[in-house]
């Protein structure tokens, strides 16, 4: 059991995360983990695992991406290498293409199809989960992202949270601080207030902190005003996008606010 705690960690610790939030791997640090010492030997479990995505009717160029690395060489020389940014389909793949011999590849095996399997479930059967399975995947989910949030912020300068999420609030709610959703909402003193939203809301800021990130990381946000700057604006335009979908989900969303009443009378 310890030996799988600690691949389990080794797969989460080189899993990366791109600008758009979808997680993915490098092979070459893939290969590494699983105990492979040469990339050409490597590669041929790659090619396996490609074929088998294809038999499977599933596109190859979507799970495994080419990709060029620059590498040092002595002297200062440089060299272009091949690697591939691999999703999870495809990491489970080259595990089951494996040396199963390798104690390694079976815990890579299981680990990734298990994985892959809750993906599975969660795209497939989510619009079958009751309302409250619902709010607390998606109140799950809100927790992570905050947490990652969290972290970039924390590179691009932010100290004081409590104004960097309040401008984010601000944006999405229309001027609305955190203890303003609170009173509205006729919450108790430091009750959170995302335990106490519907799935549509939760979903709606998920999408405000998921895309706040992306934004800080692509935009390279070096100062506190920057980020709360650009979280309030990720806000203002995921509200834009909730209005402009339609009276139904703006009622859902936040029916309570004398904006979303009027586009529920059609104001």
């Amino acid at each position: 059991m310890k030996e799988m705690d600690k691949n389990n960690k080794s797969f989460e610790d080189i899993k990366h995360i791109d600008e758009n939030g979808v997680e993915f791997w490098f092979a070459r640090e893939l290969m590494s983990i699983l105990q492979y010492s040469n990339w050409q030997n490597f590669e041929k479990i790659i090619d396996k695992a490609k074929v088998s995505c294809q038999n499977s009717d599933i596109s190859v160029f979507e799970h495994f991406i080419d990709v060029s690395k620059t590498i040092k060489m002595p002297k200062g020389a440089q060299k272009a290498i091949l690697d591939y940014k691999l999703t999870r389909y495809a990491c489970y793949l080259i595990a089951q293409n494996g040396d199963s011999r390798k104690k390694v590849i079976a815990l890579a095996q299981t680990y990734f199809a298990v994985q892959t399997r809750k993906q599975e479930i969660n795209e497939k059967e989510y619009s079958m989960l009751t309302e409250d399975e619902k709010r607390f995947y998606q109140r799950d989910l809100t927790r992570k992202g905050n947490y990652s949030l969290n972290q970039t912020a924390r590179k691009a300068g932010v100290k004081n949270f409590d104004k960097f999420h309040n401008s984010g609030y601000k944006g999405l709610y229309n001027g609305e601080t955190a203890d303003d959703i609170a009173r509205r909402k006729g919450l108790r003193y430091r009750e959170d207030i995302l335990d106490n939203m519907g799935s549509e809301e939760l979903a709606a800021n998920l999408f405000r902190i998921t895309q706040t990130e992306s934004s800080l990381k692509r935009d390279k946000v070096d100062t506190e005003k920057k980020a709360c700057d650009t979280h309030n604006k990720i806000g203002k335009i995921v509200r834009k996008a909730i209005k402009e979908a339609g009276r139904n989900y703006a009622r859902r969303f936040a029916y309570t606010t004398k904006e979303f009443k009027a586009i529920r009378k059609g104001k």
